[in-house]
């Protein structure tokens, strides 16, 4: 009787973790959605008060950030909550995953620093055009954002969200403030919305002071109380924390970072190679034609990130049907993206240069073909991070990271060949054709699965946390 009361108790407490983190990821959703939101509204103010010049020099500075700080910091946040979310969970002290990854954020920022310094010239004259002003935007940001991916790791592995949101909300509101100010006169110029990228990072770190706060009133709380469960822990988790981080979390997690190099290359890319090629003017105006793919991957995130744990859960569930249910909530989500496409294809046809003046400017001239270019391409981009997401859930993400940096080197190699003799027109090819190789190697993925042990995430697990994180805080 007391068994059976045990594992109801279990099934209870189980169900309760399970509601839980259904609504946290909900909630992320909505934050990280807004705070999108709030980024383009950025680049939306920056375009309507700056030149199509020094426009065209905010989203190559922007691109170059973002690879930059996606390539060194993200691995730090996923070891931090990967690792703080384990130890919190069985009771171990966090000082030596925190000590560990601090350690390396360190030798990594000043390994930054060290190249950044010494390829001034390269990095200002070239890329940025002999601007001083974002040369060191560009390499404070940078430096401010080791402290932030650092923040987002803890309190990701502490499960502190309502902090997590509001870190990444503020950096979005505070970049667009400077960007608002600028528009209304209060300031004025390129680098005044510049500052806005190395401002957004530093401000936001206020709320950091209020997550180490309430992790010593709890720690403080719970001493007496957890000290011999604690103990009692230890020895157990240490071999588990030990399988965990060899055979199952590296393989993963360097898959999922290799996923969200990808699609920064596919991203970002473009108006960097623009900037090479044709000048910073191209890149402003490529970086806006691009939004019409990044604006709707924004918005997708709610859904992309809410599949994830209901894919995971039917693919590791025993109850009949769960397999049906499985290929008929991916062909759902897929129906969903092809209607919204039409959609967008209509808009394009009635309004599309004029809604891209209205939402840019007028100091771009925008065509048809080059946007439903980009509009086809966005399709097949939302139904290959779908398509992913079941992968992921099917425990292929080794496989599908093979096929997401595969056409990102496609993407990448196609801007630089001659195939297409205007090169913006070249970027937006290349976007749709590298996008449909991409949702055909992964649909063939889905559908001829290979499971590599220990790369499905297990519902509510770090693992499953970390992936949704990965998704979700691009670019924000």
């Amino acid at each position: 009787m007391s068994s059976d009361n045990g594992a109801s108790d279990g099934a209870g407490k189980a169900a309760a973790s399970t509601a839980d983190y259904g609504r946290t990821a909900s909630f992320l959703a909505v934050g990280v959605g807004l705070t999108g939101v709030i980024t383009y509204a950025y680049f939306l103010i920056a375009s309507h008060t700056l030149s199509t010049e020094d426009y065209g020099q905010i989203a190559v500075l922007w691109s170059a950030v973002f690879i930059t700080i996606s390539a060194l910091y993200r691995p730090i946040e996923q070891l931090l909550s990967r690792h703080i979310s384990e130890r919190t969970e069985t009771g171990q002290s966090l000082s030596e995953p925190m000590r560990v990854a601090a350690t390396i954020q360190f030798g990594l920022s000043l390994l930054f620093t060290v190249l950044a310094l010494a390829l001034r010239g390269p990095i200002q004259d070239t890329l940025l055009e002999g601007n001083e002003t974002l040369y060191w935007v560009f390499f404070t940001s940078v430096l401010f954002y080791a402290a932030s991916y650092f923040a987002r790791g803890f309190l990701a592995g502490k499960q502190q969200f309502g902090l997590f949101v509001a870190l990444i909300l503020s950096e979005s509101c505070f970049r667009t403030i400077f960007a608002v100010l600028v528009a209304i006169s209060v300031l004025s110029g390129q680098g005044a919305v510049a500052i806005g990228i190395t401002a957004a990072p530093a401000l936001s770190l206020l709320v950091v002071p209020f997550a180490f706060a309430r992790r010593a009133q709890k720690e403080k709380a719970a001493a007496d109380t957890d000290a011999a469960a604690g103990a009692t822990a230890a020895g157990a988790t240490d071999a588990a924390d030990d399988k965990f981080s060899l055979r199952h979390g590296g393989g993963f997690a360097a898959a999922v970072l290799l996923i969200m190099f990808s699609e920064q290359a596919f991203l970002n890319a473009g108006p960097l190679i623009m900037r090479g090629l044709e000048g910073a003017t191209a890149a402003g105006f490529i970086f806006n034609v691009l939004m019409l793919a990044r604006a709707p991957l924004q918005l997708f995130q709610s859904v992309s990130t809410s599949i994830l744990p209901h894919l995971t859960r039917l693919h590791t569930s025993d109850e009949p049907g769960s397999d049906r249910e499985f290929g008929h909530t991916v062909k759902m989500v897929l129906l969903g993206i092809v209607a919204f496409t039409a959609l967008v294809t209509v808009v394009v046809l009635i309004a599309g240069p004029k809604c891209m003046q209205v939402a840019f400017g007028d100091k771009f001239t925008y065509d048809r073909l080059g946007l439903l270019l980009v509009t086809f391409g966005m399709g097949l981009y939302l139904s290959s991070v779908t398509v992913n997401q079941a992968c992921v859930a099917q425990g292929q993400v080794r496989r599908a990271a093979v096929r997401w940096i595969t056409c990102a080197v496609i993407f990448i190699a196609w801007n630089f060949l001659p195939i297409v003799s205007n090169e913006q027109r070249r970027v937006e090819y290349g976007f749709l054709i590298a996008a449909g190789i991409l949702f055909l190697l992964l649909y063939w993925v889905y559908r001829r699965p290979h499971a590599h042990k220990g790369d499905t995430p297990r519902p509510g697990s770090p693992e499953e946390l970390e992936a949704r994180l990965a998704i979700m805080d691009e670019n924000v």
